[in-house]
């Protein structure tokens, strides 16, 4: 398969690109592009044969759930079986955006998108290439990130190109991501909203409107081995880079401390050592490749350049990645949540 890529400025599109490309979503191909979370590759959600297409592309489990990406919330309708009240509460303040619903589907929607559940998750996405592909195609378009399965998330078509080049129809290119981690997946099938998926949504906001919400057992890294995925990125490993990777967990100064020594000691062995530390950590090194994820008290610049940093350890050729542990709340627990699956659990407490 030949790829072909299209560069597309944001702020003033091209509308025969869109045009293009959505010629190949409603024809049956693939095509990869932009959402203000990661980068997604689109399918016609209705046809069961395209979407089986994404799974090939990206060596994906059968068992793990797709997203399906709508324009407007008039077409959610069509896709699920009643449209509950809390929907409608969480679409009036969060869409477009990143947070995504997980309701009771409707016959339309192929077994395979949903992993053979009863339930579909749906998405209005905020970035305006996102929008304007999805409303050119005329129809509802499934999306999981345009990565080869199981690798940290691609926040810039050059991520895209470096998994999927000659896997996919087309890679348009909007620029990097901003949001940098993937959706808050929310499933209000139940009599109390559950949390699936931390994401680009914090728990607070939700609570806001809804009052209450509950977190899945799965979100527990090592609870997650052998559950059945209600929502994607519930694996135990998940977004991973190349290399080994721990988290260490503590007090910061014991943090550093403890990174500085195990950093001494697989040098000692001839391995090389990727350090993730933030703005406030990061002279406090003096070996290692040192990559900043961001600043500390900016929580959403960590979860911006999470993906990019892993990716960046892997063009590095490190064989260990030593990430500090960053607050495990609001924006802060995807964060998390997302260094633990791509650590595959490893962490360390001091």
């Amino acid at each position: 398969m030949n790829t072909l890529l299209l560069k597309v400025d944001k702020d003033n599109i091209d509308a025969e690109k869109i045009r293009t490309a959505a010629e190949v979503i409603r024809r049956g191909g693939l095509v990869a592009f932009p959402t203000e979370t990661v980068y997604g590759l689109g399918a016609n959600a209705l046809d069961e044969t395209a979407t089986k297409g994404i799974f090939i592309a990206k060596g994906r489990p059968s068992d793990n759930p797709l997203i399906v990406h709508v324009a407007d919330k008039e077409s959610v309708r069509m896709l699920v079986e009643g449209m509950p009240e809390t929907a409608e509460k969480l679409m009036d303040r969060f869409w477009p955006g990143p947070l995504t619903l997980v309701m009771k589907k409707s016959r339309i929607i192929p077994n395979i998108i949903t992993a053979g559940l009863d339930t579909v998750a749906v998405r209005m996405p905020s970035h305006p290439i996102a929008l304007a592909l999805i409303k050119e195609a005329g129809l509802p378009v499934a999306a999981p990130s345009a990565n080869t399965s199981g690798r940290p998330s691609p926040t810039t078509a050059k991520h895209v190109m470096d998994d999927l080049w000659d896997k996919v129809d087309m890679i348009l290119d909007g620029g990097p991501a901003t949001v940098g981690v993937e959706s808050t997946v929310l499933d209000i099938t139940g009599d109390v909203p559950m949390i699936l998926r931390p994401g680009g949504i914090t728990p607070s906001q939700i609570k806001s409107v809804l009052g209450t919400v509950l977190y899945d057992p799965a979100l527990n890294a090592r609870n997650a081995e052998n559950s059945v995925p209600k929502s994607p990125g519930m694996k135990y490993r998940h977004y991973s880079p190349k290399a080994q990777m721990f988290i260490i967990d503590g007090e910061l100064a014991g943090v550093v401390a403890k990174i500085r020594e195990m950093t001494d000691e697989y040098g000692k062995r001839g391995l090389s050592v990727g350090i993730l530390a933030t703005e406030q950590t990061r002279d406090m090194y003096d070996s290692g490749e040192i990559i900043s994820l961001g600043d500390r008290d900016k929580p959403e610049t960590l979860a911006s350049n999470l993906f990019t940093a892993l990716r960046e350890f892997d063009r590095r050729h490190v064989d260990i990645i030593l990430a500090e542990a960053v607050k495990n709340e609001e924006i802060g627990l995807a964060v998390m949540n997302r260094m633990s699956k791509a650590a595959g659990g490893n962490i360390i407490k001091v």
